[in-house]
């Protein structure tokens, strides 16, 4: 085993915000769940402390609590003094992973995965592609049943995969219709463009029907939030720079404004600053999510009824790491027909968080099932949300217990309505 390094000094000195106030408490799901105070936040900041100080070695325990985190960050929203625990906890399970207390095949798995597929756009659509065979075989089935929890819990995730014409890329360019309002550029994302291509269709019909050309960098990449909630910096930095590069092309400098339509995507890049000092401020100040720019810039009245009864639940990383909640239900409120009803848990993690569901199965679900009651009960024809890892999430939650409720992301409503 390698000698644990020790966490950097200015994780130390972020540790020092902490008040030890305890008003993140209610807000964590696994201290909800656990009532364990080292599965809080406060309590986590503490072990991140003590092995900076060298009070508590960094061991198997420590790995354990730090990783069983979900990375929500509803701690940051409670938090009166303003902690980066995010920051602080990428870091921390950098330390793990070097201190080689995450090994097996699951992390083997995730590592490969991560650095040699998910990153290279080829390799993703021929894997989707063999996907979407078995699938229609029907042999998928017995691929996810081999002696793997996470590659089990994976099948029981993954939506049909669209068809190669659905999945085609994005149009270099897309010109406004209508009055011409401005230029922006678009962030495609890795998973989504293979799982979810219609979204990223919606957006750009979206953006262009709003009098917005479009611009797709064809240099762009994986956001890198997935590597570094998994602790691997090191390559998630590698992947920020070279999305540094393509979003500061030429033909992409000058926009106004970089659309996500993936909220963990969205707090990953408008990290870049964080991830390389000095380099990524300016292109993280034009990251906009696609409802936070429509809000902004004013939407224009879609023209047609969507009749639904619809739910909004916040994505974690859109409302704790980028602080936007009220646009998205802004945008669908300006759906004729559309029956905008509120629920019980709309803040609180669904437990997908990038990779927990697969790596962390148990407190994923319990999580998930207070999520779902809580859906249930409001009733809703749609639920709507804004990153795929919960779109995901909810939609196997809905499965699993036989109710007649789709998932979708806000932006296939408005294009719904612009239709």
């Amino acid at each position: 085993m390698a000698a644990p390094r020790p966490l950097e000094r200015n994780v130390y000195t972020q540790t020092l915000d902490c008040i030890h106030c305890g008003l993140c408490l209610s807000a964590c799901p696994t201290y909800v769940v656990t009532g364990r105070e080292s599965a809080s936040p406060r309590g986590r900041v503490y072990l991140m402390r003590g092995v900076a100080e060298g009070e508590i070695e960094l061991d198997p325990v420590v790995a354990s609590e730090l990783q069983l985190c979900l990375g929500c960050r509803a701690c940051e929203s409670a938090c009166p003094s303003g902690v980066a625990y995010g920051a602080m906890l990428e870091r921390a399970r950098e330390s793990v992973v070097d201190a080689g207390l995450r090994r097996g095949p699951a992390r083997w798995l995730e590592r490969w995965a991560l650095r040699h597929i998910v990153p290279h756009r080829r390799r993703l659509h021929a894997l989707a592609s063999l996907l979407a065979v078995l699938q229609r075989l029907r042999l998928d089935r017995l691929v996810f049943r081999l002696p793997l929890e996470s590659l089990r819990r994976a099948g029981s995730l993954l939506p049909a995969v669209p068809g190669r014409l659905d999945r085609r890329p994005l149009p270099a360019f897309s010109a406004a219709e209508g009055e011409r309002r401005g230029r922006v550029a678009l962030f495609e994302g890795c998973i989504a463009s293979e799982l979810f291509a219609a979204i990223n269709h919606a957006t750009l019909r979206v953006l262009t029907r709003n009098g917005f050309d479009v611009v797709v960098p064809r240099g762009q990449t994986c956001c890198g939030a997935l590597q570094a909630h998994s602790g691997d910096l090191s390559f998630a930095r590698k992947l920020a720079r070279e999305n540094l590069v393509a979003f500061s092309a030429r033909d992409t400098a000058a926009v106004d404004a970089l659309v996500v339509n993936s909220a963990g995507c969205g707090a990953a890049l408008r990290e870049l600053e964080q991830w390389l000092p000095g380099e990524g401020a300016a292109v993280a100040a034009k990251v906009r999510d696609v409802c936070e720019f429509l809000d902004e810039v004013g939407l224009r009245p879609p023209p047609h009824r969507v009749a639904a009864r619809v739910c909004y639940d916040d994505p974690c990383h859109l409302i704790h790491a980028q602080g936007i909640a009220a646009a998205p239900r802004r945008l669908l409120a300006c759906i004729e027909g559309l029956e905008l009803v509120s629920h019980a848990e709309p803040d609180s993690c669904c437990g997908a968080a990038g990779t927990y569901n697969l790596t962390q199965p148990d407190m994923s679900r319990r999580i998930l099932d207070a999520k779902i009651t809580a859906l249930e009960a409001a009733a809703p024809d749609i639920v709507a949300t804004g990153n795929p890892g919960c779109l995901l999430q909810l939609q196997a939650g809905f499965d699993e217990r036989e109710l007649p409720i789709r998932v979708l992301h806000p932006v296939e409503l408005l294009e719904a309505a612009y239709r």
